[in-house]
């Protein structure tokens, strides 16, 4: 990138600037070509990165990954030592809280 200058500007800057005209993009062309379905050149440095890209971004999943399906969310309320305790444990206090109370229901009677 010899002979190009790099500058850090906000978002709100970047706004202000596009709508001063300073923006050195065309968006007009960039749109028509969109529209068109028209795809961007091979990168000359590393050709095949386009293509590692495209396939990158069409097996992307977004959003967290699916659960077991074993679990039901639910608002419920502990006492605030009972909380810290398990959360003083670290990672995974919650795995914890419920394989103790799965642990306790081996032993009683729920109701």
């Amino acid at each position: 990138m010899s002979g190009s200058r790099m500058t850090s500007m906000t978002l709100e800057e970047m706004r202000a600037a596009r709508e001063r005209g300073e923006s050195k993009s065309d968006w007009t062309r960039v749109r028509s070509e969109q529209a068109a379905g028209a795809e961007p050149a091979a990168d000359a440095d590393s050709p095949d990165a386009t293509q590692l890209l495209r396939e990158a971004v069409a097996t992307r999943r977004a959003g967290r990954p699916p659960g077991s399906g074993n679990k039901e969310q639910v608002a419920v309320r502990f006492d605030k030592e009972v909380l810290a305790a398990f959360r003083a444990s670290g990672r995974g206090w919650q795995t914890r809280m419920n394989d103790a109370l799965k642990d306790w229901l081996k032993t009683h009677s729920p109701a």
